[in-house]
């Protein structure tokens, strides 16, 4: 009895080393990404100034992982409920309250990490972390539906422009690639519809705007 039990503890100790391992190269490697992220985007802002810069990829690679804790922790919170074989009322009560406790932490982070930027960063270079933050996406829109309808005026620009601005800072704060595209997909719905009741038949516009590029193509190939 007494082998077996030494036995078993140095499996026990051994399986607990291994996890603690695995966590630790898990931790490293995520936090070689969300920095390479980061000086992704600084190098865009052309600080000049290596100690500046350093100082600013901390504070976005922070966001990340800050960001990344809230959801994570989320998603355990998920999990468990889901585990406990409650009633679908009681689940729903649950899950809504976690997801508000979500959407508060999440505002919080979000105005503190602008604060931060805002404090070391001109506008415009807080805009430039905005827009990698979420791939550029609001100029690539932006920049599609102007050239797609070359007949906007400039109130329906402003209004496109304004809804992508609110997109984005949405989608700064997502937890995955796919979420923040969805937030522009969610805004770009809006625009839509908000086209047509202006007199535009979007797919229309879309296809004829399809068959310019193509043409474009063409000629730039021959």
């Amino acid at each position: 009895m007494r082998i077996s039990f030494f036995l078993f503890s140095v499996l026990l100790v051994s399986c607990q080393a291994s996890k603690q391992v695995n966590s630790t190269t898990e931790d490293a490697a995520y936090t070689r990404t969300i920095t390479t992220r980061a000086e992704k985007i600084v190098q865009t802002l052309d600080l000049n100034d290596s100690v500046k810069e350093k100082h600013i990829i901390t504070i976005v690679a922070n966001q990340y992982r800050n960001l990344n804790s809230v959801y994570t922790k989320r998603d355990d919170q998920i999990k468990s409920i889901k585990q406990k074989g409650l009633s679908k009322e009681d689940a729903d009560k649950q899950l809504k309250k976690i997801e508000a406790s979500v959407d508060k932490k999440i505002e919080a982070l979000h105005a503190s990490f602008l604060s931060r930027l805002s404090s070391e960063l001109s506008p415009e270079q807080v805009t430039k972390v905005k827009d990698g933050m979420t791939y550029n996406v609001l100029n690539v829109t932006y920049t599609a539906y102007v050239d797609m309808i070359p007949r906007l005026t400039k109130e329906q620009k402003d209004q496109i422009m304004a809804w992508l601005v609110e997109a984005r800072e949405h989608a700064m704060d997502g937890e995955s690639s796919e979420k923040k595209h969805w937030w522009f997909g969610k805004y770009k719905g809006r625009i839509n519809n908000y086209l047509s009741a202006q007199g535009y038949d979007v797919t229309k516009e879309r296809q004829e705007w399809e068959k310019r590029m193509k043409q474009k193509q063409s000629q730039n190939q021959s």
